[in-house]
């Protein structure tokens, strides 16, 4: 599919070295590009700096030819005329051209942004109008037919190089000279380089660390979101942090499954993967990412808080659809685990008996389940992002995976917070990284201090002094540290709220407990200033409709499974459930199962996956404030977007649910 490619039939280089002091001391004070070229140099054409699978086969590059390929990028780059300080966009999936093309237009002086391949056109418009890009790099013909239908908005883009010629061997995309593939710009480059040999080497070494290397969007849950700069200074503090703190070095596999507009993989592939010498794999798609596990067995994986989610859920739909004798074995696995999870947790002896017992079940079960699934060979886990329940940490660590909440803000640099081996708390983020402070404030606030820190929002002095307090970030949560010094999370200070008696709440901690039932796919808690809490619950479609049909309820759409009787019973038990493990101003009285979806697409979530709060409020008044007027239905009838884009009609009434708050 693509002809610059090298195949490899086998995955090889699965030795492990950690970067050592050395090395960590001649990368430091580089740019990003420039530590690419002093790995390249180090490492050569013996290790593999990344591999990704195309049609089942795996396709490896060494350190070397990541450096090929980024300069072949940047020198065509040149050739079209970028200029050092210009700002360059990418709308690109997970797979090593975006590294290329990131990594190619900083050697030369230029700033990047990437933007989400699953946003919507008006969204790419607004991020690129926002930072005048010169160039964009689109993935494929869907982003380039995005920005084609507004092109007019875009004169300031020069030109869009297209990574995937796919479906673009028309005369309408071959004739056009504001596009040009991937492929030609590498040719461009190497012609640009055959003629000036030394003109690569020259434009890398004018770099300097201090120069900002990228710009993230924030989520944006609250309203415009801020465009944060990242220096190159702060991706490689970052990257010495966790190579200090974790086992992990040169030929160690992770996985990139999140998408590069999201700080996290940011984080990893251009400065932990980079400077630590790993190898960075990209899976062939979302759906072979089991598959791909098994066959790479990667070291570490940092993903978000939802795929852990999914996934839990998906375990234990499959566990209740097993026979009995699997499904016996696998609770009385589940039910050791968790004891000696929460022995360790709260620094317990746990028995020789439970020891015996743990290592029984681990043979038997949770090994081969792990395997099942893509994860028995890794060592760590992280999830970051949206919180997570702590039901969620200790079904995997009781099903023996090292699962550990960590905390972060793009702000920051990505992840400062992780739980060390042998101190995993599932309520907690864990301890600060090496060379990173934490401070709470007296309203709670927590505040980060760290070389990592963002330099500013970009032509925003204003939301940049609010934030940064000399040395000092505020992050924005509230939190505060147990008595091992481990960190807390509330939630959003701003989203911290209370009841009319004066109760405090926070509405993240009552719905990643929600969310961990295999049914529920996404909750939204309301009750600021009320005599009670209600909810918005998003039944999960898949899971909810394979009960359904063992129950025999006939359904036909989301709308109509969602609203029948039964699922409303089922759905109101397993909130209930959650309930009793609530403290009492936290338990959720009222309910309504949503008649869609919420939508990124319709701003009523983040590209990340966050709910936008206020947005949705707005958009569901109605249903809302129903919930505290005593009515026992609205008629919702009236036009609906769907998720694949289409604006349709609905007649329907929502019920009103009430749920029960007692102790069971």
């Amino acid at each position: 599919r693509k002809r610059h490619r090298r195949q490899t039939m086998g995955v090889g280089n699965r030795h492990s070295a950690r970067i050592g002091d050395e090395a960590a001391n001649v990368l430091r004070g580089h740019t990003l590009p420039q530590i690419l070229m002093k790995q390249a140099e180090r490492l050569g054409a013996d290790a593999t700096a990344l591999r990704e699978k195309g049609y089942g086969i795996w396709q490896s590059y060494s350190w070397r030819e990541y450096l090929h390929y980024t300069r072949l990028f940047a020198l065509g780059l040149v050739t079209l005329g970028l200029k050092r300080g210009e700002n360059v966009g990418l709308i690109t999936d997970n797979h090593p051209e975006w590294l290329f093309s990131e990594l190619g237009a900083q050697a030369l002086g230029a700033v990047t942004l990437s933007l989400f391949s699953s946003a919507v056109t008006t969204e790419l418009v607004h991020g690129l109008t926002r930072i005048q890009a010169a160039y964009v790099v689109a993935q494929d013909q869907e982003q380039v037919d995005k920005l084609l239908a507004a092109r007019d908005e875009l004169s300031f883009v020069r030109r869009v190089i297209y990574i995937d010629p796919t479906g673009m061997r028309g005369k309408g995309y071959q004739e056009d000279a504001w596009l040009i593939s991937f492929q030609d710009m590498l040719e461009s480059g190497e012609k640009r380089g055959r003629e000036e040999p030394e003109l690569f080497r020259r434009e890398l070494w004018q770099g300097k660390e201090q120069e900002t290397a990228v710009m993230m969007m924030t989520s944006g849950t609250t309203g415009e979101p801020k465009l944060v700069m990242l220096s190159h200074q702060n991706f490689t503090a970052m990257a010495s942090k966790w190579l200090e703190a974790v086992s992990i070095g040169i030929g160690a596999n992770w996985l990139s499954i999140t998408p590069p507009a999201w700080i996290v993989d940011q984080m990893w592939g251009l400065g932990v993967s980079l400077m630590g010498g790993m190898t960075m794999n990209f899976p062939e798609t979302a759906e072979t990412i089991p598959e791909d596990f098994r066959e790479l067995g990667p070291t570490v994986l940092v993903t978000s808080s939802r795929f852990w989610e999914d996934l839990a859920s998906k375990i234990r739909v499959k566990i209740r659809d097993a026979g009995f004798i699997k499904r016996w074995l696998y609770r009385l696995s589940q039910r050791v685990g968790t004891v000696v999870v929460d022995r360790e947790s709260a620094k317990r002896e746990v028995p020789l008996h439970l020891q015996i017992l743990a290592r029984l079940s681990s043979w038997a079960v949770s090994r081969p389940l792990l395997d099942r699934v893509g994860c028995l060979q890794l060592k760590a886990a992280y999830t970051g992002g949206h919180p997570i329940s702590p039901d969620v940490i200790r079904f995997f660590r009781a099903n023996g995976l090292n699962l550990k909440q960590c905390y972060g803000l793009t702000e920051a640099g990505g992840i400062f917070q992780v739980q060390p081996d042998g101190e995993v708390k599932p309520e907690t983020v864990g301890r600060p990284l090496p060379g990173t402070e934490i401070r709470i404030n007296e309203d709670q606030e927590v505040l980060v201090s760290s070389k990592s820190n963002f330099t500013g929002y970009y032509q925003n002095p204003e939301a940049t002094a609010e934030a940064l307090e000399g040395d000092w970030f505020h992050t924005g949560d509230a939190g505060y540290l147990d008595e091992d010094g481990h960190l807390i999370i509330i939630g959003r200070k701003e989203d911290i709220m209370r009841t009319a008696e004066g109760d405090a709440f926070s509405p993240d901690f009552i719905e990643t407990r929600l969310k961990f039932s295999p049914y529920i796919k996404e909750a939204v808690v309301w009750g600021e200033g009320r005599a009670y809490l209600t909810g918005f619950i998003n039944i999960d479609f898949g899971n909810v409709a394979n009960w359904a049909e063992e129950q025999k309820i006939p359904y036909t759409t989301y709308i109509d499974l969602s609203q029948q009787p039964l699922v409303e019973r089922f759905i109101c038990a397993e909130v209930q459930a959650v309930n009793t493990r609530l403290p009492a101003a936290m338990k959720v009285s009222k309910m309504v199962l949503l008649y869609k979806l919420l939508d990124a697409d319709e701003g009523e979530l983040t590209r990340t996956g966050k709910v936008r709060r206020k947005f949705v409020y707005q958009q569901y008044r109605s249903l809302i404030l129903a919930m505290y007027d005593g009515l026992e239905t609205v008629d919702v009838s009236g036009e609906v977007r769907y998720q694949d884009g289409h604006v349709g009609r609905i007649e329907t009434k929502v019920k009103i649910l009430t749920v029960e708050t007692k102790e069971s």
